[in-house]
This record gives structure tokens, sequence and C-alpha cells, in this order.
């Protein structure tokens, strides 16, 4: 739905020249939502550090030849995984999902499996958390500015 905020789970992969990695398949929701609308919203939270940082940001597509290297690390299994898998579409059962694995993987026999992409989000706003005795919290925001430098506020709990 249009303006519909969406939350999904990602795996950080790597934090590579400024931005935050994250691989999906590009037929995903989440993956359809992002050609729809770049920007986005991330969470990290640590309850037993008391920490939280979250991320405002613009993803834009990972260039082929990192989604390659990223991929070829992953497990052979993972890789056939990830490319029969109708990410977030309906199924008719598990047992359809396992067929069309021992399909696919019989297709890759000797070869390197093709891969889905990645998503690179270049921060725009961080903002830090760090929860204190008496609700008196620490919170700081970085702000992107144009001039390609943090402007840093420290906000009230």
């Amino acid at each position: 739905t249009e303006g519909q905020p969406s939350t999904r789970t990602v795996l950080l992969k790597d934090l590579h020249n400024g931005k935050v990695i994250f691989y999906t398949n590009y037929e995903s929701r989440k993956g359809r939502h992002l050609a729809n609308n770049p920007h986005v919203s991330l969470s990290f939270i640590w309850h037993q550090l008391e920490r939280q940082v979250h991320i405002e940001g613009i993803a834009a597509k990972v260039p082929a030849h990192e989604s390659d290297e990223y991929f070829k690390n992953r497990p052979y299994k993972s890789r056939i995984g990830a490319r029969i898998s109708p990410q977030s579409q309906p199924i008719k059962s598990r047992m359809q999902l396992i067929r069309n694995f021992v399909k696919e993987a019989a297709q890759w026999i000797g070869k390197e499996v093709e891969r889905p992409g990645g998503y690179a989000v270049t921060p725009t706003r961080i903002e830090f958390w760090q929860g204190r005795p008496n609700r008196l919290h620490d919170r700081f925001l970085y702000t992107l500015q144009k001039d390609g430098t943090w402007k840093v506020t420290r906000l009230a709990p």
C-alpha cells in the first residue's frame, strides 16, 4: 500500500565506504519496495548494553561485481536456496520448495551459481541512544550536511 511502512529483517553483511550493506532478492517484497522508494530506516538494538543505533538513508543496488563476490562466499546450499526461493511470495507447500531446490541444484552441478543482488544504504541521519538510570538517556543525532560533514546534536531523552 502506498505510504504504508513495512518492516523487515535484513542481515548486515558489511560496512563499506560509509555504507551499510545487505543482500536480498531484488524480486522480494523489500526489493520491490526499494525499487519504488529507496528511502530506508534501519534499527540495531543491544538490550544487555542498553544501546540502540537508528539509521535513515537511501538504498541503492550494490554493483554486480560486489554482489558476485559476496554470493560466491556463501555456502553452496544457501546459494541454491537463494535462487529458488520466490522470496515473500505465497508457496503451496514446503515439499514444493524442496522439489524446486533439488531440481535447481541439479542444474548447477560443476558451475558457478548465479546470484540475486544487494543494497548499499548511504546514511543521511544516524541516532545513537545509550540507556541511563532514571530515564536520563544519552541521545546523539548525526545529520549529514550538504557539504558532506556531519552535524552532531544532543537530544533530550
